[in-house]
């Protein structure tokens, strides 16, 4: 009996992560509130051995002279206590055994076992947090389990988390059984359970899944210094190497687009365009509004504006279907982002080079006439990050092509 205890501990020790000792505590302490509860007596103990795991349960009781024995619960006599501890004196403290196995009511038994399965249940919870808790902002690996409402749960392997609608990639079918990667958003405690709530749309997950798959960007060689991602149809990221004899566009796509295509699988073919990123902001919007081909670039650092040319045949390509390609290169750069076909511009102020005639200076209109852009001061570090009020020009998608077309010719 003592081995098959001693195993089915060992068992729960290693699957559900719970400390041997934590479990023989509560193992104790159930025997103990049993017996005081059966016994009606406070002076109830009890201890398991951790060698050979055989347990016992005694009472300690006040040695007494038999003619002052009041409470029989917590005194004994001299000549009891004696067949138990010879040496005892009048007065000292004796270990009376209690037989718990004979001696237990059925009601004490089950509160004990209700004790020892409630201090498990709670040790578990709080090491599946501890776990969890680690991996919170982290990519892991789960299986679609159920549908909860709208929801979705999937098992993380030890433990369950939710996929709350508002975290599902739209048109992504979640049948049970899936495997997906997910990014953790949050580790809840709580009394009763550990809340892990995950998420297919947020940003991080495409660039931790570029962590995963790049070497380059695990030992720092290529950094990411922005993400632009619209879930289940288009991602911008930007890179930058701090080699200058790594491309790290190369990289981040991988021989034969291997490692890009291994993240674009894992997203359900959500398309993703991976451009350099440049502390010129007129060359880091040009490589934004990719795949178009841009004339030229005023970029403005002051109120994060930029104004761009594009060639009368790019205009919808520029823009995307939807404005999606405009709208990316908006949030990836942290630039406003305005764009005009070389016709329009022709009599729009602001896209003309006569606009900034009197600021420009040679080596600036070189850069012009380059295409390369310019960009009103000094050139300035891009954003790490993507503000919200990022956007694009309405009227300029208006103007010149509906959604529709856009698409068509970005395909």
């Amino acid at each position: 009996m003592n081995n098959d205890l001693k195993q089915a501990l060992l068992d729960i020790e290693r699957e559900k992560n719970i400390s041997l000792d934590v479990m023989v505590d509560a193992i104790e302490n159930s025997l103990i509130a049993a017996c005081r509860n059966s016994f009606k007596s406070d002076n109830i103990f009890a201890a398991i051995d951790r060698e050979t795991f055989e347990f016992r349960c005694w009472a300690e009781k006040v040695v007494t002279e038999d003619s002052e024995i009041t409470d029989p619960k917590k005194q004994i006599s001299l000549a009891d206590a004696v067949k138990i501890a010879p040496d005892v004196e009048i007065g000292s403290t004796v270990q009376v055994p209690v037989d718990s196995k004979k001696e237990l009511s059925r009601i004490a038994t089950l509160n004990a076992k209700n004790v020892i399965f409630q201090k498990i249940r709670e040790e578990e919870r709080i090491s599946v947090f501890n776990q969890y808790s680690e991996k919170e902002h982290q990519v892991v690996s789960c299986t679609v389990q159920r549908y909860v409402g709208h929801n979705v749960a999937v098992n993380l392997g030890k433990t369950e988390a939710l996929l709350m609608e508002k975290e599902m990639i739209r048109n992504e079918s979640y049948v049970n059984g899936m495997r997906m990667k997910v990014y953790v958003l949050e580790v809840r405690n709580s009394n009763r359970t550990s809340k892990i709530l995950v998420s297919r749309t947020h940003p991080e997950l495409v660039k931790k899944l570029f962590e995963e798959e790049v070497a380059e960007i695990q030992d720092g060689t290529v950094e990411i210094r922005s993400i632009a991602r619209e879930p289940g149809s288009r991602t911008k990221i930007a890179v930058w190497s701090n080699n200058p004899d790594v491309d790290p566009v190369g990289a981040c796509v991988g021989m034969n687009g291997a490692r890009v295509n291994a993240i674009v699988e894992e997203l359900g073919e959500e398309k993703i365009d991976v451009v350099s990123w440049d502390p010129n902001p007129g060359n880091f919007i040009q490589n934004a509004l990719s795949p178009a081909k841009i004339v030229v670039v005023f970029a403005d650092p002051d109120d994060l504006s930029a104004k761009v040319v594009v060639p009368d045949y790019q205009l919808s390509l520029a823009i995307g279907r939807e404005g999606q390609n405009a709208r990316l290169a908006a949030k990836l750069t942290g630039y406003k982002i305005d764009i005009k076909s070389e016709t329009q511009a022709k009599d729009t102020p602001g896209f003309r080079y006569e606009d900034y005639e009197e600021v420009m200076g040679e080596e600036e209109y070189e850069d012009y006439e380059s295409g390369l852009g310019y960009e009103g001061e000094e050139a300035q570090d891009g954003p790490s990050d993507y503000p919200e009020d990022a956007g694009y020009e309405e009227e300029t998608v208006n103007e010149e092509t509906d959604g529709a077309d856009a698409g068509e010719e970005e395909d």
